[in-house]
Order: C-alpha cells, then structure tokens, then sequence
C-alpha cells in the first residue's frame, strides 16, 4: 500500500496540473474554472450588497478605465502565447468601495474590488495601475484554484487520491463542499503564498507594462506602502507583505517588463 500511494499522487498530479502564464511554473488545480467561477461570482455579488460603492465618481471611472486597459493586455498575452482559450473563463469587473482602508482584491473569474481609501497611496492612474495589474496577475495566474486545490489536498487527501484513477470529480466536490461551508468569500480569498505573491508581481508589471503604465511606479509604490507602519496599511500589507526582498525582486524584473512598455511588443513564455 506504501507503494501505492506515491503512484496515486503522480497520477493525480500529471492529470490535476496546470502551468501559469509566463513563468512556466505548474500548478495543483482541482477545481474547474465553472465551479470556482460559481462561488467568486456569489461572492462578489454579496460584496456588492453589503458594502456601499464609492461616491467618487472620477476615480472610480479611473478605476474601471485602468482595468480595461489591463483587460486588453491581458487578452493580447493570453493570444500571444497560444492560450487565448482561456479568455472565455473571464467575467471582469471593477468596483471601488466606499471603505477606509487601504485594500485591494480579486477573486476568481475576474472580479476585481478595490477600496477607496488605497487612493493616498496609489496617488495617480500608474498607481492605480499597479494594484489592480497585480490583482488581475493573481486571476490570470489562478493562485485561488491553487490555494483551494491545496487545501482540499490537506483536509482530504486520501478522498482525492481514492478518486485519481477514476474520475476525481466527486472527491474533489465534497472537499470543496466542506471548505464551503467557513463562508464563500473565505474560500475563494484563502491567503496567497508568497511564492505566488512574487509571482503577481512579476505578472502584473508585464502587464501593466503592454497596458501602456510604466513599470517604474511599481517600485515607488511599493517603496511607499513599505515606510507607511499606519494601522490601516498594516491591514493591507498583511495579505501583501512588502520587504527588502521583494522590492529587490521588482528590481530585478522592471527591466524586463519595461521591453514591453509602449513598445508594441507582447512577452510570450520562452520554452525550455
């Protein structure tokens, strides 16, 4: 039965992968974009019903401006590297709500929250740009489905390796199922990894860049929210971790990204 096991896990792990845009990396994925779409777009609307909209109409339609020109450089990466597909799992939205607090989301499917007391820090349309590119980054890169997939794997592993030689979808449901039940806005903004959280910032700044906003404004960004120890951006930053180390990563990767700013240019993964 040792033995077993192991088999199991490869075969659950060769059929339950996936590989995120651009970096190539593979992925644990359960759950199916319509299943994770069903309880994100639940969720949002609930949002939506408790929480007010921002009277600020000028940022507000700033807002949603930014997240249609990052929409568009989505769609042109996406084409570009042969995964254009993928575009139909997207219902993108953009809000800002009326709450003090320095935060941004997204959930899956392409929904996309931002509050409107982030505007001290993100100062102009660039910073703007990215926040909601690196939200968009954890969409586009399915960090939720990951994070799900891994949780549904720890509560019920066995459930799930019972099922991967012959159709996992019942497994996978009723771990599902369970996480449901602590709240769906909790299963679907389950805490990303840092490794994912560099992985958005890495995404977003390409993405940004093909949208037309320089890159640059990343740094400064985060530069800001790093010397800002206010109670209100320790929320924010408690989901974001800002360190050395990250901002020393965006370093190493705005050079790149900045090929692709106002250049015509699209990055496509290179394969090894």
């Amino acid at each position: 039965m040792k033995k077993v096991i192991p088999i199991l896990l490869v075969v659950l792990t060769l059929t339950s992968c996936s590989t995120v845009l651009l970096t190539g990396r593979r992925q644990l994925n359960l759950v199916s974009d319509a299943e994770l779409n069903q309880m994100s777009f639940a969720a949002y609307k609930e949002l939506k019903d408790s929480v007010p909209l921002s009277a600020d109409k000028v940022n507000s339609a700033m807002v949603n401006r930014v997240g249609d020109n990052l929409k568009a450089a989505v769609e042109k990466i996406l084409v570009a590297n042969g995964a254009e597909s993928e575009i139909q799992n997207f219902e993108w939205e953009y809000n800002m709500f009326k709450v003090n607090q320095v935060n941004a989301f997204a959930m899956p499917g392409g929904k996309i929250a931002v509050y409107d007391g982030i505007l001290p820090k993100t100062m102009n349309e660039a910073g703007m740009a990215v926040v909601v590119g690196h939200e968009i980054a954890h969409v586009v890169a399915k960090h939720s489905a990951e994070r799900l997939s891994q949780q549904v794997m720890a509560q019920y592993g066995g459930a799930i390796l019972g099922a991967a030689v012959g159709g996992k979808s019942a497994a996978v449901q009723q771990g599902i199922g369970a996480l449901y039940g602590i709240g769906v806005q909790a299963a679907v903004l389950l805490p990303y990894s840092r490794k994912q959280e560099y992985e958005a910032d890495m995404l977003g700044l390409y993405i940004m860049a093909v949208a037309g906003y320089d890159p640059d404004e990343a740094l400064t960004f985060w530069q800001r929210m790093t010397a800002d120890n206010t109670q209100s951006s320790s929320d924010f930053m408690s989901t974001h971790p800002s360190d050395d180390k990250r901002i020393a990563q965006l370093q190493v990767v705005i050079p790149e990204a900045k090929k692709f700013y106002k250049t015509g240019l699209v990055p496509v993964l290179q394969k090894k």
